[in-house]
């Protein structure tokens, strides 16, 4: 891929959104693992946790980008990152996460935490990434402080405005598409036929988002 290319550009946003909204549960780890600490001690916790997270989420990513050029593995990501983008839309996560009663067991839990939690963001920025190591670094570091720092007023801004949960679902299923399409032994298939490659990506972002809202509705309607 070109360097600041359009392209470039597109693939780097798409990373950036995928990693605000997939990761916003990932930084209440942090402050939920560092709550009982002493004050003094919180922000060595956030900056040591944070740092071991970027650093073990930035070796799977690249190491993920490195498995997806082996044939057959970008159509199975691609159909998983479907789900993951159904689930974004339908699941209710907790934070049940326990908090550590001294700094290396605050890091340790929040490196922890995040890598488990991750391993759907990890997959999503691979496959948003098209096999450039570069573009998963400069999406991890623009993104990631923002998610640490930033958590309490990015989960506000999700309840106050629930459509960015769809903006980020349907990122992920067109994210999804490009995967899909681009996979080896696909590829020359939809060269030859763009209407069914743009009709697969309209279909499945379209597809996840209406069902993933009549999932919604149906879970609603279930507790009232």
């Amino acid at each position: 891929m070109e360097l600041f290319s359009p392209e470039f550009w597109s693939a780097l946003l798409a990373i950036v959104v995928i990693d605000l909204v997939l990761a916003g549960d990932n930084a209440i780890v942090i402050g939920l693992s560092a709550r009982n600490l002493p004050k003094e001690h919180q922000k060595k916790v956030i900056l040591f946790g944070t740092a071991g997270a970027i650093a073990i989420r930035s070796l799977l990513t690249l190491v993920v980008v490195w498995l997806l050029k082996i044939p057959g593995l970008l159509l199975v990501g691609g159909l998983l990152l479907v789900w993951i983008a159904y689930k974004l839309l339908v699941e209710e996560k907790g934070h049940d996460v326990k908090s550590a009663s001294n700094i290396w067991g605050a890091v340790r839990t929040i490196v922890i935490a995040d890598t488990v939690m991750g391993l759907d963001n990890v997959l999503a920025v691979a496959g948003a990434a098209h096999g450039d190591f570069l573009l998963v670094v400069i999406g991890l570091l623009i993104s990631v402080p923002i998610v640490v720092w930033g958590s309490t007023l990015i989960l506000k801004w999700v309840e106050r405005f629930p459509v960015i949960i769809y903006i980020g679902a349907g990122v992920l299923a067109w994210t999804a598409s490009k995967m899909i399409v681009d996979e080896p032994f696909m590829k020359s298939f939809f060269e030859e036929n763009v209407v069914l490659k743009w009709g697969l990506s309209l279909v499945l972002v379209a597809g996840v988002l209406l069902l993933g809202r009549m999932k919604k509705q149906k879970q609603v309607a279930q507790k009232a």
